[in-house]
């Protein structure tokens, strides 16, 4: 998260929401940003979201995904939302909007979905958490 300039917005019970700035670093060959930057974004959104449901000593692990690219991510901000969909003891469903701001509009430019496992006698170091949470 951090070579993409990815930062933490808000992390509560369930949601998640990371940023991430265009930079030339993160262009496709038309000067959008490359679709791997909207599922890196939203793979993880979607695991602090299922990581803040989890007991203390576990950490996540994506098991499958699947991404749904709706419109080109042309603006200047990428934004991913993702929510917990069915918590459970081992595997939760989660998804996530990917979002791309232009000015004043923001339109949908990905529909994530997607389920992770939780490794329990873990723990994840936070290094990304801690980096920068707003809320």
């Amino acid at each position: 998260m951090r070579h993409l300039g990815a930062q933490l917005v808000e992390a509560s019970s369930g949601r998640c929401i990371i940023e991430v700035p265009l930079s030339e670093a993160l262009m496709q060959q038309h000067g959008f940003f490359h679709a791997g930057v909207s599922a890196a974004i939203a793979d993880t959104a979607s695991g602090y979201a299922a990581l803040s449901l989890m007991p203390d000593n576990a950490s996540v692990l994506t098991v499958e995904f699947k991404i749904n690219l709706l419109n080109p991510a042309d603006g200047r901000l990428l934004r991913a939302t993702a929510q917990v969909l069915k918590p459970g003891r081992t595997l939760m469903v989660v998804s996530a909007s990917v979002d791309v701001l232009k000015g004043q509009e923001v339109l949908r430019c990905a529909e994530f979905l997607g389920t992770v496992f939780t490794l329990r006698n873990t723990k994840d170091d936070g290094s990304f958490a801690a980096s920068g949470a707003r809320s």
